[in-house]
């Protein structure tokens, strides 16, 4: 069975729930379809700074600004900076006055979906193909054996995107660092020495190309990611199955450091999880064609070194949404204004965590860190 949607956004995540938002604030109707189901989509948690001129201005487009800061986290703004042996060099409180308050994902992906009408969104919709038909048509494919045709589709379906391919032959790369994610529950009753170590908002600890990123949700948890510049296929050489072997192999590579960082992996509660971080070629853009588009992750997937992933997805759902709002029965203007701005302001946050990354992971990682946060305390 085929139907046919004048609007199709594919994926659900912050990004295309934006855009559908901000769509739907201007009165005009688009369907999202999202690989997930509805109870998934709504567990995945973890801590986002929401930037003021990104993250929050696509909140003001999407006329949810007011919602948002009702789940501000507090504290959330705090940041540490930690070497190997335990040492903060850099402790910064949060004084409520920043541009860049904390939330948790699952507590705004949440606004974004309540915001929606019932029926914009087809759950558990697994993309297995789309192609182009004529005078800017696309027809796309579901693992369910349905399909759609649109006369816009938007990829917002992240970094291994179904739809990229109809505009570009760019593909992930790996950036050289794999993570490690663990979480230490009730942290300040069962992990007292690593709470108090990494303090109320995201800390950061590095050395010898390898490191700790760490944030303290609102559920009184301490999620972590261990951070390892190595060999694509050093995942691989682990059996992650077996949970007891996997944490040994990981503290492997921490031999020395602090015995309440080593804890981050050792005292771990449940599995430890594996991933790569990929990121596209900076400054990824694409010949513009009739009738398709990519936003967030699909468009300009980048490591996370920068901070920018999630809010640039929102401004760039907002973005689109407006574009297609201020050029009415003209999608092919509405898409020529949204790729102007996207393509340089993608390609600046790219360069920046490609960079970020660099002098993370790099020799002298600690010091050079330590220097850009001092760097910035003297500018402001």
């Amino acid at each position: 069975m085929t139907s046919h949607h004048p609007i199709a956004i594919i994926g659900g995540g912050l990004g295309g729930l934006t855009a559908a938002r901000v769509l739907h604030v201007n009165g005009i109707e688009a369907t999202i379809f999202e690989l997930e189901t509805s109870a998934n989509a709504r567990t995945q948690g973890g801590m986002l700074d929401i930037h003021e001129d990104s993250g929050q201005k696509a909140l003001h487009a999407a006329d949810l600004h007011e919602g948002f800061r009702e789940i501000i986290h507090c504290g959330g703004q705090a940041m540490r900076l930690v070497g190997p042996d335990g040492t903060v060099h850099l402790s910064v409180e949060d004084d409520g006055n920043g541009d860049r308050p904390e939330v948790d994902r699952a507590e705004l992906r949440e606004l974004l979906l309540e915001s929606l009408p019932d029926g914009t969104i087809r759950w558990g919709m697994k993309v297995s193909g789309a192609r182009p038909l004529n005078d800017g048509l696309h027809e796309v494919t579901f693992g369910d054996g349905s399909t759609i045709t649109t006369d816009l589709l938007i990829g917002a379906d992240g970094a291994w995107s179904r739809i990229r391919p109809l505009l570009s032959p760019a593909k992930p790369a790996y950036t050289g660092i794999s993570f490690v994610e663990t979480d230490l529950l009730d942290a300040d009753t069962r992990h007292p020495g690593s709470a108090a170590l990494l303090g109320d908002g995201f800390f950061i600890c590095l050395g010898e190309q390898r490191g700790f990123l760490a944030h303290r949700e609102t559920d009184g948890s301490l999620h972590v990611y261990t951070a390892l510049k190595a060999a694509e296929d050093w995942i691989d050489t682990i059996d992650f199955g077996d949970s007891t072997a996997a944490r040994a192999a990981v503290l492997s590579h921490f031999d020395g450091w602090d015995d309440d960082l080593r804890a981050l992996i050792a005292k771990a509660d449940g599995a430890l999880v594996p991933r790569r971080i990929h990121a596209l070629p900076v400054g990824h853009r694409w010949d513009h064609v009739p009738g398709v588009t990519l936003l967030g992750d699909a468009a300009h997937l980048m490591s996370p070194f920068a901070g920018e992933g999630a809010n640039l997805a929102m401004l760039d759902g907002a973005e689109l949404g407006q574009a297609i709002a201020g050029h009415p029965g003209d999608t092919e203007a509405a898409l020529a204004a949204y790729e102007e701005a996207l393509f340089p302001r993608s390609e600046a946050s790219a360069a920046e965590s490609a960079t970020s990354l660099e002098t993370m992971f790099g020799d002298r990682g600690l010091e050079r860190m330590i220097e850009f946060f001092a760097s910035h305390q003297e500018a402001e």
